[in-house]
């Protein structure tokens, strides 16, 4: 190895001469001691943590091993400068002002030669002719080992020390240089698994950023032809498809609240087509030629969803090879879409009150203050008012995005749409798989029938599991799962009643009808299930041909001497749905 500044590399201070067996048990326990050490730092290496983290813990552990004063290890970029600097208990800014002043001819021989340097006093070698160490006094003998982090043949870095000498500790300076170059092996081993981690995380991120670009710039005019969308031919809202007042309504409004800047709210059950509404909204808008940008704020842990919306800085964490743009910048001049704000954990919230209020933020790792022009809209499912009384959202930012609200109606409200999308929904089925698969008038009433508490979304599961397994192209009422007691939705709406949920459950259609039973001598009165229903209690009030909903009803309420549980049971339905009844058609409970 080069030495300089003395005749050999091992520096043994004047103590008396250790016999054959003290050497031997010396170099014993100091063999054992540095296996111990290679042993405890490859256990660092091993947890995943931020680079600088663990270089930092290693130099720690390493300080405990041997008698050092400065340890740096500096990871080099390709052109030579330091990209990564780390120090033995000091911040990376102070790291990097001390290996800047190192003589660039001692970290040169490293990185040329690829080889350790060691020098036994720095003040005999030329190596540091111009070079003061300002944090020793002047009598004292310092000593620096080098080596060269290393990945496969080429030199990524260096590993130094430096120590000032007592007089009295002995110190071998050969062993000490192999055992660092054992340590600095291990480093660069876990550099290079770092980088190669960064790299795919990287790959993967940006190609999920340019399918999500595809996905968002791509118009796909076959989704909506042939279906009228928002009510009036050409005078619609691309991907929305209905005809009913309460869709009309909300297109309505979002065309009216399109031409501001305002912040807007999408409320409204799971299924209801929020992202849809978002995007209607942007195109309507001013900023219609501007990007439009989303992100499902559930879907993303706080640490990466930060990086996400605010961009990072290269070299802001682990894996963080270069700088990126966050989804504020990108949405600059735009819409931002931030799809489950609810979920996002209070400490964020606080981070993206600051960007609504001011307008600027900055990159994860960065100083740079950054401002942008964004416009955006927000949805949820969850009872914000609820959560604000709870603790569990920010007031202030509840103000903040709350600024316009508009209400998504329910499947159930808007009726007149099921068969609208579900002919849609079997359309593009059709289109994927090459089929002519159609819909007879018992499947739309089927559908029609169904109160599809998951909305749009369980409409169009329902839709394709049925073209999936029907055996004929026209699909019939015995085609579906509910009637065969095979609808897993049912059982799982069933658990939403006495939930307090804005919604009640109507049974599904049961297989095949069954006589009703007369009502016991003495008892209550049965009344008839409704016609067009296959069994007793398979069918809302609202179902049915015969009597008007209100006047089934009434005839249950009377029979029932208006004890709301009694007739709940003579229609078989639930005590919840018959007070939703009686409140929809206006009925006053008659008191006796």
């Amino acid at each position: 190895m080069p030495v300089t500044g003395a005749a050999s590399s091992l520096f043994v201070p004047p103590l008396a001469t250790p016999g054959p067996s003290a050497r031997a048990a010396e170099f014993s326990t100091r063999a054992e001691i540095a296996l111990h050490g290679v042993y405890e730092i490859s256990k660092i290496l091993a947890v995943p943590a931020r680079l600088e983290t663990t270089l930092s813990n290693v130099l720690a552990l390493l300080s405990s091993f041997l008698e050092m004063h400065h340890g740096i290890i500096a990871l080099l970029g390709d052109d030579g400068a330091p990209e990564v600097v780390v120090g033995l208990g000091w911040t990376e800014r102070n790291a990097k002002s001390y290996f800047d002043r190192l003589p660039e001819r001692a970290i040169g021989q490293i990185v040329t030669t690829q080889m350790p340097v060691v020098v036994e006093s720095v003040a005999d070698s030329p190596l540091f002719a111009d070079w003061s160490p300002v944090e020793w006094s002047t009598d004292a003998r310092v000593s620096f080992v080098g080596v060269p982090i290393k990945e496969r043949d080429r030199v990524i870095g260096t590993l130094t020390l430096d120590r000032t000498w007592d007089g009295k500790t002995m110190v071998r300076l050969d062993e000490d240089v192999r055992f660092l170059v054992m340590i600095a092996n291990l480093v660069g081993q876990t550099v290079r698994l770092h980088d190669v981690i960064g790299r795919d995380r990287e790959r993967l991120m940006s190609a999920q950023r340019r399918l999500e670009k595809e996905l968002s710039e791509t118009v796909r005019p076959d989704r909506d032809a042939g279906v009228p969308a928002g009510g009036a031919p050409g005078g619609g809202v691309q991907g929305i498809v209905g005809t009913s007042p309460a869709i009309r309504a909300v297109i309505d409004k979002i065309k009216i609240v399109a031409r501001s800047n305002s912040t807007v709210l999408l409320r409204g059950e799971s299924g209801t087509g929020k992202e849809l509404f978002a995007r209607a909204t942007h195109d309507l808008s001013p900023r219609k030629k501007g990007p439009f940008v989303k992100l499902n704020c559930a879907a993303l842990p706080e640490s990466m969803l930060e990086s996400e919306l605010f961009g990072h800085e290269k070299g802001a964490f682990t894996g963080a090879l270069a700088q990126r743009k966050g989804r504020f910048e990108l949405a600059h001049g735009g819409t931002l879409f931030l799809d489950e704000i609810g979920e996002i954990s209070p400490s964020f919230q606080a981070k993206l009150l600051r960007v609504l209020q001011e307008g600027e933020f900055e990159r994860v790792g960065g100083t740079r203050t950054l401002q942008v022009d964004v416009r955006l809209v927000t949805a949820t499912n969850k009872n914000l008012e609820d959560a604000v009384a709870k603790g569990e959202f920010r007031a202030d930012l509840y103000y903040r995005i709350n600024v316009v609200s508009i209400s998504l109606p329910a499947l159930r409200e808007r009726r007149e749409d099921v068969k609208l999308l579900a002919g849609e929904f079997l359309r593009r089925f059709n289109q994927e798989h090459g089929t002519q698969m159609a819909l007879t008038p018992s499947a739309k009433d089927v559908l029609e029938g169904c109160y599809f508490p998951g909305n749009v979304r369980e409409l169009e599961n329902c839709v394709r599991r049925t073209a999936t397994l029907a055996k004929d192209p026209r699909i019939m009422a015995d085609d579906f799962a509910c009637h065969h007691d095979e609808c897993l939705s049912s059982t799982l709406w069933k658990g939403a009643i006495g939930t307090g949920a804005s919604f009640k459950i109507i049974p599904r259609v049961a297989p095949a009808p069954r006589p009703v039973p007369e009502a016991p001598a003495g008892g209550d009165t049965a009344v008839a299930p409704p016609a067009g229903c296959p069994q007793s209690g398979t069918c809302s009030v609202a179902q049915g041909e015969g009597p008007s909903e209100r006047e089934r009803l009434l005839q249950a309420m009377e029979t029932a001497g208006w004890v709301q549980a009694k007739a709940a049971r003579l229609l078989n339905l639930t005590p919840r749905q018959v007070g939703y009844a009686l409140t929809k058609h206006n009925i006053s409970v008659k008191k006796f």
